[in-house]
């Protein structure tokens, strides 16, 4: 579209950026987005001197990457300036299979592009409430976060090499750990984001000590204003509502390359040696 350039996303387009955003109704702060960009590359699209629209991808290793922060001016959209902010964060990628999390408004480009649905994402929000005391036990707060831990942990539950994304995490957030038998065997991060705070993510043998790990987390923030996101086939939605909660919106879990995976089962007696993701670190970072 002419008058309309692509450039690289930079440090001095961010306070734009998080403008936009706040235009299309995200929660996202400025600092939301320092924090992706730091682990990413990105594309704005420039109108002037104005920020039209943005996309970022972020790598997990050689194999693996998130494509996100895709926004266009609502004045702009329908002129295809997705689908070049898109094949912009695509290049990025270069071979990586690539995964993202859409919106109704935007399947229809992302399954041109060659993604394919994998699930779903459930967003829930809201005041926390907790049942009990904070629980004793097996779960804590990590005074030092450890992170080579943390990162095989992930990698064992997501497939990916998050360790830039994971080690960020622990630097900005606190992590809550979950031991047993002298080992790590689950953890969940919160940090600032939005309007409040984000859970996320959780990483666990199985259903009981990812309720675990989130019930610790909301125990200790009551009335605090927390988000979580996660997948719709770990079926936590409910019992987060139970905890203040509730559903709000969410997306379709998508990838590009690479296998394609069936849903995860979720098995309730999961050996200590298993681990999987009940939440999200974001919709943007999966």
């Amino acid at each position: 579209m002419a008058g309309i350039e692509l450039r690289d996303f930079a440090p001095g387009h961010l306070d734009e950026a998080a403008a936009l955003s706040r235009a299309a109704g995200w929660p996202h702060r400025r600092e939301d987005w320092a924090l992706v960009l730091s682990l990413s590359r990105g594309s704005v699209l420039l109108d002037g001197d104005r920020v039209a629209g943005t996309a970022l991808t972020t790598p997990y290793g050689d194999g693996d990457a998130t494509i996100n922060m895709v926004i266009v001016d609502e004045a702009l959209r329908g002129r295809g300036l997705g689908r070049r902010l898109m094949d912009a964060a695509l290049a990025a990628a270069g071979d990586r299979a690539c995964r993202l999390v859409a919106t109704e408004d935007g399947l229809p480009l992302y399954e041109k592009l060659g993604f394919r649905a994998t699930g779903a994402v459930v967003q829930s929000q809201g005041e926390a409430r907790p049942h009990d005391a904070i629980p004793a036990g097996e779960v804590a707060w990590a005074e030092a976060p450890p992170v080579a831990d943390l990162v095989a942990l992930d990698r064992a539950a997501c497939g990916m090499d998050r360790a830039a994304l994971i080690g960020r995490l622990a630097q900005v957030g606190r992590v809550a750990l979950l031991r047993r038998g002298g080992a790590v065997r689950g953890f969940a991060v919160l940090r600032r984001f939005g309007r409040g705070e984000v859970i996320g993510p959780v990483v666990a043998a199985g259903p009981d000590d990812a309720r675990a790990l989130i019930g610790f987390v909301i125990a200790t923030r009551p009335g605090a204003f927390l988000r979580i996101d996660t997948p719709r086939e770990r079926d936590l939605a409910s019992w987060l509502a139970g905890h203040g909660l509730v559903p709000a919106g969410g997306g379709i879990a998508m990838r590009r390359g690479g296998d394609i995976p069936p849903v995860a089962q979720v098995h309730t007696s999961a050996s200590a040696a298993q681990a999987h993701t009940f939440a999200l670190a974001a919709q943007a970072l999966g």
